[in-house]
């Protein structure tokens, strides 16, 4: 693991990479520390409630491929859109399908 960034190069870095995520494909935020080698999902959740209305937040999604219940109309149209792969009734992302294989 790296040395700790400052919370403004995390915030950096934490954007960046959502930025890369394509249309149709999604990241857990603990996926996101993983391969940041840094934090862990409650620190990129917290990036993405306070700077993440620039990035395409919907493709970043909890670890079972749900969202926040504030966040699950708004992420709906998003992956209609894209063609964002979802379980059942549309109430979460199918994992299997969507996730997004980041190679380095």
């Amino acid at each position: 693991m790296t040395a700790p960034s400052s919370e403004a190069d995390f915030t950096e870095r934490v954007l960046q990479l959502v930025e890369q995520i394509p249309p149709g494909k999604v990241l857990a935020y603990g996926l996101i520390a993983e391969i940041l080698q840094e934090g862990g999902p409650r620190q990129v959740g917290r990036v993405m409630a306070l700077e993440g209305g620039g990035v395409p937040w919907w493709r970043v999604v909890r670890a079972d491929g749900s969202l926040p219940p504030s966040h699950g109309i708004d992420a709906q149209v998003h992956y209609v859109e894209e063609g964002t792969p979802m379980k059942g009734n549309g109430s979460a992302v199918d994992m299997t399908e969507a996730l997004w294989r980041f190679e380095a």
